[in-house]
């Protein structure tokens, strides 16, 4: 979604969207007080290292492209 933060989604599905938000946007910003919505949402610690390991990935290959002037298909 363009808007992540106005999507409507469950408390799950808002805790790993907000927690993938910050993680993008301000990485030296997260800190360990950032897990506490992740776990009362209800997410194992191996849930939370899936969540960070596909957010970190899906940051890496769009910084990646964007450095290599990787051009988007229509």
């Amino acid at each position: 979604m363009r808007d992540p933060e106005a999507a409507p989604l469950p408390a799950r599905g808002r805790a790993i969207s907000d927690y993938a938000v910050k993680l993008a946007r301000t990485p030296s910003a997260v800190v360990p007080d950032d897990l506490a919505p992740l776990r009362a949402a209800g997410l194992t610690d191996r849930d939370i290292h899936d969540a960070c390991a596909v957010a970190s990935y899906y940051c890496f290959v769009n910084r990646l492209a964007n450095g290599l002037g990787v051009e988007l298909e229509p």
